[in-house]
């Protein structure tokens, strides 16, 4: 019929926006958990999937859920926290110990022989277990994760001890990039340090951090590694911490390595401590340091490298002075005593 308006289409529910808004509203519950320093997101996902997390006293078995700050989430009965602020922290890792939270072969873990004082932590990237150096810990999940991607591509550099005596032909490829069993291994830094007996002392520098990559990459061109320190890792340095020690960045200092505001940072009065970690071997703690003067660490470190790598001076006996650890000195002769020679 004419002059007759069609009828309009019923208006959606007040209610619809709202309710979408919702539905995504506060964060998923992995991410949450590995922000709050109870798992990386991964292992969160997977404690999810095992029933060990609620949510409000219902367990989930799905990470799709979103959580806000009003939601009560506990973990294996233990209720969550609120998120601490982001910490990292510096340790010497010794020789012999496996970079995991357990191993399932028994072995000793970074984790066995850190102080007890420290708060749970993962590790930023893993060291093999005949390697040692810089390892970071963190206990912060999305801290963990953004320092471990490769988009990241911050240098990591090691001291390397090789048996064989390399030259720069052998060496070039490595700086090229090669292919080890059909996989790809990005160019590496390579420079040759110094040569000692039937040993070479090499600095390399990496970008990715496949496993073993260093000892694969040694051994495709006839070198065999026997003894690796990870000296840095991007911006962190392991500078004159011994092994076993641990030390917490200060937060200024990771909120401009990290470009963090001062709201993602321990609380300024907070002032991060040095604290020394039991020996592997003996499982005492050695005695406490003097504090080093301006410059001194930085002095000393230099003056250690140089002792590493310099040639050895002509003995009855060889001595790599590049492996000389610690451990009992003879002691020392006694002085003659005063008074002149005895008689008789």
């Amino acid at each position: 019929m004419a002059g007759k308006e069609k009828p309009k289409a019923p208006a959606k529910p007040a209610t619809a926006k709202p309710a979408a808004a919702k539905a995504t509203e506060g964060e998923r519950i992995a991410k949450v958990l590995s922000r709050a320093g109870v798992a990386s997101r991964r292992e969160a996902e997977r404690m999810i999937e095992l029933g060990e997390v609620s949510v409000n006293g219902k367990v989930i078995t799905s990470p799709a859920l979103n959580v806000t700050a009003r939601d009560k989430i506990t973990v294996r009965g233990e209720p969550v926290g609120a998120p601490e602020p982001p910490r990292l922290w510096l340790y010497y890792k010794p020789e012999g110990l496996v970079t995991s939270a357990s191993d399932e072969k028994g072995r000793d873990t970074v984790f066995d022989h850190l102080p007890e004082d420290m708060p749970r932590v993962m590790s930023i990237g893993r060291l093999d277990l005949n390697s040692e150096g810089l390892l970071l810990l963190t206990n912060d999940g999305e801290l963990k994760r953004k320092l471990e991607l490769p988009s990241t591509g911050w240098l990591r550099k090691y001291r390397v001890r090789v048996k064989g005596n390399p030259t720069e032909p052998e060496i070039e490829p490595l700086r090229k990039g090669i292919t080890i069993d059909g996989e790809r291994f990005q160019p590496m830094e390579v420079k040759i340090d110094r040569h000692q007996g039937a040993n070479a002392w090499l600095t390399i520098g990496l970008r990715e951090g496949k496993n073993r990559e260093i000892r694969r990459a040694m051994d495709h061109i006839g070198l065999t590694v026997n003894r690796l320190i990870r000296t840095s890792y991007g911006p962190f340095r392991l500078n004159e911490l011994q092994p076993g020690e641990v030390e917490e960045l200060r937060p200024k200092v990771l909120r401009e390595q990290l470009g963090m505001t001062e709201e993602e940072m321990p609380s300024p009065h907070t002032t991060p401590r040095r604290t020394e970690g039991p020996s592997p071997r003996t499982g005492e703690k050695p005695a406490p340091k003097k504090p080093l003067k301006p410059g001194e660490g930085a002095r000393a470190l230099s003056e250690t490298w140089q002792k590493v790598t310099r040639p050895a001076k002509p003995a009855a006996k060889p001595v790599d002075r590049a492996d000389t650890r610690s451990g009992p000195r003879p002691a020392p002769r006694p002085a003659p005593r005063s008074g002149g020679p005895r008689k008789g």
